[in-house]
């Protein structure tokens, strides 16, 4: 499987990377809460756009000069995440303007890896990853259903698309499960694909139920998970300190390469 590096930071190789969601929506408040990473077992930063735009809609001015102060604010590696209202984001905009917006995130020389969501419904997601790349931004190809837990063949399908049709660097599936099966279900598709794709796998089942895939994703193949600081960007996120506390307890228990 091709190592994902950003800085120091290998994503794919040992225990699995921990990404925390930087979530206010004031400049101010954001770079207190970039600074308080500082002292929690974090690895990467995932600021949620589209969260910060909230309350003001999508300012692309606003935007670079909040992320300027936000990048001078971290010690980590950032992942610049807006994600659609149809994948669970909090701010409207138009298929223009997330084009856009992923262009001058990556122009701006300020991020270390951009999110892109692998089934965006203009169907420019490849273009949009071929420009990331141009500017040497590394991308993890999304995708989320807040509804249900599709078969595990078709979220198969979708990782291994991220890879073989879009070239992202990392890929990434969040599902909602309604039973304990649809977990299972979740977990069977990430060690699947992992087992035939080359890039890094992101996974997880949402909400208390999908709890323990945060956690064990590592033993099915998944090579990262979301854990909050704050407030928490998706259902089932654990406190990130409780989090790196499980990871080490597995890791000891099963003698895992450590970070």
């Amino acid at each position: 499987m091709d190592i994902v590096r950003v800085g120091r930071l290998e994503i794919g190789r040992g225990r699995p990377c921990v990404i925390v969601p930087l979530t206010s929506s004031s400049p101010d408040a954001l770079k207190a809460e970039a600074r308080r990473l500082a002292g929690l077992p974090v690895d990467m930063a995932e600021w949620r756009v589209d969260m910060f735009c909230a309350r003001t809609g999508v300012d692309e001015r606003a935007v670079l000069a909040t992320l300027a102060e936000l990048k001078a604010s971290l010690s980590m590696p950032l992942l610049a995440t807006f994600r659609t209202v149809g994948e669970g984001g909090d701010c409207p905009l138009s298929d223009e303007g997330y084009a856009s917006l992923c262009a001058r995130l990556c122009e701006s020389g300020l991020i270390d890896m951009l999110d892109v969501e692998a089934f965006f419904r203009s169907g420019a997601a490849k273009d949009i990853v071929a420009r990331a790349h141009a500017l040497g931004v590394p991308v993890v190809a999304s995708n989320h259903d807040f509804h249900a837990t599709p078969s595990k063949d078709e979220m198969v399908r979708r990782l291994l698309f991220m890879q073989d049709e879009l070239g992202a660097d990392i890929l990434k599936i969040a599902v909602m499960p309604r039973c304990r099966a649809d977990v299972l279900e979740l977990l069977a598709a990430t060690e699947e694909a992992s087992s035939r794709a080359r890039r890094p796998i992101i996974s997880m089942s949402m909400g208390p139920l999908g709890v323990i895939s945060r956690v064990c994703g590592q033993s099915f193949g998944s090579a990262a998970t979301f854990g909050a600081a704050a407030k928490a960007s998706a259902p089932g996120q654990m406190d990130v300190v409780a989090l790196d506390a499980v990871l080490r307890a597995l890791d000891e228990a099963s003698g895992a390469e450590k970070r």
